[in-house]
């Protein structure tokens, strides 16, 4: 993976300032983040509060058919070293030659991000040996990167309640492009190492979010909600299960109005939910550290998911261990604008910055505020209509398709549609039950010819996936209401003869 950005974190630790604190952690466990703020305790002794410190170094990888400087394809899980080229392996004449397609994804991100643009942005060669690298060098842009000084907003609940949010800013130091390295197979029963080359140069958006937040929650909510508008974007699948986007978390705890402290790095975490944990147990790790008396060392470290715990990997390199120098075989990168763009360009050879920005869909903040306004729907349930994926998808096709409001049709997506999902560990779009198949027992819902609880009973066949019709199913198990008023007396007449009788 991408090793970090060297210095940039370093020169943001020094400047000092306060991230939101958190709250009292127990013992071990995970620090929970209250949104309202409020120091994390020091304990009996009464000394200051922690203040904990949290900032982010993001890999995306970019969505493109092929990889940074070469002509390699990407693909994952793809047999090893099978997409090579000769500069992937870095034999010695080959040269690199820039993706168009992965410059206007990160000139598309960072419009996203309300980054600024820089017009001439520069390429650098950060030095440092391992076997999955085999120039020695990774290709990235250190000094001058594409864009600059950006923000993100994002919310989460007070106090896990989804109805009451709060929206955070989280600042963007930078977005740079660089290409990712190899992947090393370490085989401890054999004392062997493989190499796959196959990952070796594709393209890399590093995002470098400034320590501005305080806890797991709010790193999570920050990468999440950036997942999103990758997604949202096209610029990156960001899956992170297929290693398309990997977070390196910095960490360090200070009591309120001294320096930041000495920070840790936890790197490449793979999932939303371990991201939380790796960083509030690092926190809690801290500060039973200095409370005991000790010291926090300038290292990096690793998240262990199954002990749930960080574990030391090395020692954390400095800028000057890189030895940063400008890339010789690339010149600067140019990017134009309406006004800047000459009149006797190819407009097929450059990036323009205002086609670009003229063409950015919706991103999810205004995509919740529509479904809120289009179908007036709470706002906490637009949060959960976008986080799972496909999700608004499917309650806008069951909305057109049933005679029901969409208020209440939220109720059955969220509640009893998504709990069968969890519960079964299936996605959206592996439901089998069909927004057409849900929008038809809605509807007998609606006319009244199937009671709610009946309709929970139909919902559990439909799930079974046997192929049969809401309706089929409701006359099969005889689970319609009764409309004629005589049939009902009839029957009630019988239940009391029946009582009478005994």
């Amino acid at each position: 993976a991408a090793r970090g950005c060297g210095g940039v974190w370093r020169r943001a630790w020094q400047r000092g300032g306060g991230g939101c604190p958190a709250p009292t952690p127990r013992g071990q466990r995970a620090v929970s983040c209250n949104a309202r703020g409020g120091a994390v305790p020091a304990g009996k002794s009464g000394l200051a509060p922690w203040v904990p410190v949290v900032g982010l170094e993001i890999h995306a990888q970019i969505s493109s058919n092929s990889k940074l400087f070469s002509g390699s394809q990407v693909q994952f899980a793809a047999p090893p070293n099978s997409l090579v080229s000769f500069f992937d392996a870095s034999l010695p004449g080959t040269l690199p030659v820039l993706n168009r397609r992965c410059v206007e994804a990160a000139v598309m991100t960072g419009l996203a991000l309300n980054c600024s643009i820089n017009k001439k942005s520069l390429f650098d060669r950060k030095h440092y040996f391992y076997a999955d690298l085999p120039a020695g060098y990774q290709i990235t842009q250190q000094r001058v990167p594409v864009a600059v000084n950006g923000r993100l907003s994002y919310s989460l609940c007070i106090d896990n309640k989804m109805s009451q949010m709060v929206t955070k800013t989280v600042r963007i130091k930078q977005i740079q492009l660089e290409q990712d390295s190899g992947k090393s197979l370490h085989d401890d029963t054999r004392s062997q190492t493989l190499v796959d080359l196959n990952r070796a140069g594709v393209g890399l958006m590093e995002v470098v979010m400034e320590p501005d937040m305080c806890c797991g929650e709010e790193a999570a909510a920050a990468v999440r909600e950036l997942q999103l508008i990758l997604q949202t974007l096209g610029s990156s699948q960001a899956v992170m299960a297929e290693g398309q986007l990997r977070v390196d978390a910095n960490v360090s705890v200070h009591h309120p109005g001294e320096p930041y402290g000495v920070r840790t790095e936890v790197k490449n975490i793979n999932s939303i939910r371990f991201l939380a944990k790796a960083v509030d147990y690092e926190i809690q790790r801290q500060i039973e550290e200095l409370k005991n008396g000790g010291t926090i060392l300038n290292e990096t470290r690793a998240f262990d998911s199954k002990l749930g715990c960080t574990v030391p990997m090395r020692d954390k390199e400095g800028k000057q261990d890189y030895r940063f120098m400008p890339e010789p075989n690339l010149p600067p990168l140019i990017l134009y604008d309406a006004k800047s763009l000459p009149a006797n360009m190819n407009h097929q050879q450059v990036v323009n910055i205002d086609w670009i920005h003229e063409r950015l869909p919706d991103l999810p903040s205004v995509k919740r505020a529509k479904l809120v306004e289009q179908y007036g729907i709470l706002p906490e349930h637009s949060f959960i209509l976008l986080n799972e994926d496909g999700l608004t998808e499917f309650f806008e096709n069951v909305v057109k398709q049933t005679q029901m409001k969409p208020k209440k049709v939220i109720g059955w997506i969220l509640k009893d549609l998504l709990s069968y999902l969890k519960q079964h560990s299936l996605t959206v779009k592996e439901s089998p039950v069909s927004p057409f198949l849900l929008a038809d027992l809605l509807n007998l819902l609606e006319k009244k010819e199937i009671s709610s609880t009946a309709a929970k009973q139909v919902l559990a066949e439909l799930w079974k996936g046997e192929g049969k019709t809401p309706l089929e199913i409701v006359k099969e198990k005889e689970l319609e209401l009764i409309q004629d008023q005589k049939e009902l007396e009839q029957i009630c007449q019988a239940v009391i003869d029946g009582q009478e009788n005994e």
